[in-house]
């Protein structure tokens, strides 16, 4: 099983650089690591001491065990919340490039998009300050993204400050004066487990997922990132 690890790790690595065209993407890195941590273990079991084996393939177990637990409660926080109108929606940003938003902030923007379609009523947050390599905030580049899907800027308001998903919502805060009421999340799926959370712990009452899908072939990547998130938010109270 370890050395099947091994080989599976390495293979991803080689998947995510042929899909991206890089060979340093975002977590990219972690995959030759496991799978070089792996055929250490591997070798361990066939020529270590039979307490070395029983030490690497128990361990081995119980940290496979553990992430199986916390990728389920990242899996199930993926299902949408649709039962009621929100009158606000809180579009959480991505690295942009410059100016130009990326695919996967796209695809946030994008469900954004539609949910203000189809909630003519609704007014859209659109968090996210400016980083480095960014030549503007993500929220001014989100912004104009959605007037130009034909989106009314009177129903985007910005907050360009935040750096971190725990800011997108604690700075969002002052843009919504009803945080009682029901306030759409707007991220990728892989990500919304861990932004609800955050909602609620900066002071929203009743956040609703509106999940925007994500790459399929980085789906794996980006929910592997987000095992070691998850525990540093549980961790970091």
């Amino acid at each position: 099983m370890i050395l099947t690890a091994a080989v599976f790790c390495l293979a991803y690595y080689l998947i995510i650089c042929k899909a991206m065209g890089k060979w340093n993407s975002t977590f990219a890195g972690f995959w030759p690591g496991a799978g070089a941590v792996c055929l250490l273990g591997h070798g361990a079991v066939l020529a270590g001491p039979r307490w070395l084996a029983l030490a690497v393939e128990s361990s081995f177990s119980i940290a496979l065990f553990v992430f199986v637990l916390v990728e389920l409660r990242i899996l199930l926080g993926m299902r949408p919340d649709r039962e009621a109108d929100c009158p606000f929606i809180i579009v959480l940003g991505a690295q942009i490039q410059g100016t130009r938003v990326t695919l996967s902030l796209r695809r946030r923007l994008d469900a954004a998009v539609s949910y203000l379609e189809e909630h003519p009523d609704a007014v859209a947050v659109l968090s996210g300050g400016q980083g480095k390599g960014e030549a503007v905030s993500e929220a001014g580049a989100m912004g104009e993204y959605m007037r130009a899907r034909g989106i009314s800027p009177d129903r985007l308001l910005l907050e360009e400050k935040s750096t971190s998903t725990r800011e997108n919502f604690a700075f969002s805060r002052s843009l919504i004066p009803d945080r009682s009421a029901p306030v759409g999340v707007v991220t990728n799926n892989f990500h919304m487990y861990r932004a609800k959370e955050y909602a609620r712990r900066t002071g929203y009452e009743d956040p609703r997922a509106i999940p925007a899908p994500s790459s399929p072939v980085l789906f794996l990547n980006y929910v592997t990132r987000e095992f070691f998130a998850v525990w540093k938010m549980w961790i970091c109270r």
